[in-house]
């Protein structure tokens, strides 16, 4: 079985347009077979029909300012500042 996912928070980058690709941030917590758990930040993008792109866990962020955008986003909307937990204990 598959690691599920997660999605608590989401920014999605506001420079791309609606309707196109867009790079997004999330607060997520990942939940494995044997019932562990890590909550952490992750980049993803949305297609323009707002499906998520799997990539094997990977995303290509096109710049550090993109990131920072997102972060930024996300520390004003009071989820950006939070550190992940594995299994329960802060990492």
């Amino acid at each position: 079985m598959p690691t599920r996912v997660v999605v608590f928070n989401e920014a999605i980058h506001p420079d791309y347009p609606a309707g196109g690709w867009r790079l997004c941030l999330q607060w997520v917590r990942y939940m494995g077979d044997a019932g562990d758990t890590q909550d952490g930040y992750r980049f993803i993008w949305r297609r323009p029909d707002g499906s998520l792109q799997a990539a094997r866990g990977q995303a290509r962020i096109p710049s550090r300012a993109e990131a920072m955008t997102l972060f930024q986003m996300a520390v004003d909307d009071g989820w950006g500042d939070k550190t992940g937990q594995q299994g329960g204990v802060e990492t």
